[in-house]
């Protein structure tokens, strides 16, 4: 993975980190997914206008339908994760989502763009999603009576996850739509498919958006700034590599669970997060 690539995956990793903390704090609103995506709509108008202004895409019915899909996916992934966050822990849900997500998209970017990773990328992918499973508890996420929900909504949510990773990647490098627009049309249309639920519940939306204004905004702006970043990356970088390699965020992720929402255990996320530096090492050098 070439090192500008994988510099972006770093910086991508803090910003992913820090928006699911905010949407962490806010699982208890209906509409939160609603509110950030029109906060993204409106602040990110501006760079879609210099876009626009300086080199307008020319777009037919394989990118229109590309944008669609891929809106379909984010909001589908965007629903699934708030709702896990709602009924279980940001460190159980978070790494979950994030591990099973990268090693489908491994395998889907073998099978769909036909990359072909080397033996040292493959370990660095299984190294990866191994990290992330002990991060996320480890075998005592299986044992009997211990609460599957923050579990089987992480692995939906990595689903979602595989699936818009293998068909951004596919719009971002073979119909070479750009990342800034990819990613705003989808909080686009995710702002218009969930806009008629929003108003139907206008009696909660405004007291929503007073409690929540600020970390709908947070997202709003680190969201976008990371997968933009991530979908840059994967221009440069075959995405069987990039997609694991944004669990760097762990690493983050499991310090804020541990630190900041008190959900313990720093010991053991810090083991597991060196695991995954060893697989994003080996992901870097194959």
């Amino acid at each position: 993975m070439p090192l500008s690539a994988l510099a972006l995956v770093i910086i991508a990793a803090f910003t992913h980190a820090s928006w699911n903390l905010l949407a962490k704090r806010a699982a208890d609103s209906r509409h939160f997914v609603w509110l950030y995506s029109a906060g993204t709509v409106l602040l990110w108008a501006p760079v879609i206008g210099l876009l626009f202004w300086h080199d307008a895409p020319q777009l037919d019915w394989r990118d229109g339908l590309a944008l669609l899909v891929s809106a379909l996916l984010h909001t589908a992934y965007s629903l699934a994760l708030q709702r896990g966050y709602k009924v279980a822990d940001l460190s159980v849900v978070y790494p979950m989502a994030r591990g099973t997500g990268p090693l489908i998209a491994f395998f889907g970017a073998i099978l769909v763009l036909g990359e072909r990773p080397g033996w040292l990328a493959a370990l660095g992918a299984l190294l990866v999603v191994a990290g992330v499973f002990w991060l996320a508890g480890g075998p005592q996420l299986l044992r009997p009576g211990t609460d599957k929900r923050g579990l089987l909504w992480g692995v939906l949510t990595g689903a979602f996850i595989a699936a818009y990773t293998v068909w951004d990647g596919y719009s971002v490098k073979v119909l070479l739509l750009s990342p800034f627009l990819v990613d705003y049309v989808g909080n686009l249309l995710r702002f218009m498919l969930l806009l008629p639920r929003a108003l139907a519940d206008r009696a909660a939306l405004w007291p929503e958006w007073l409690r929540y204004w600020k970390p709908a905004l947070g997202v709003s702006v680190l969201g976008p700034l990371g997968y933009t970043l991530v979908l840059f990356a994967m221009q440069q970088a075959p995405v069987s590599h990039v997609a694991p390699a944004r669990e760097l965020s762990m690493m983050v992720g499991a310090w804020y669970g541990a630190k900041l929402l008190d959900e313990g255990e720093l010991s053991r996320r810090l083991l597991a997060a060196a695991i995954i530096v060893a697989g994003v090492l080996c992901l870097a050098l194959g």
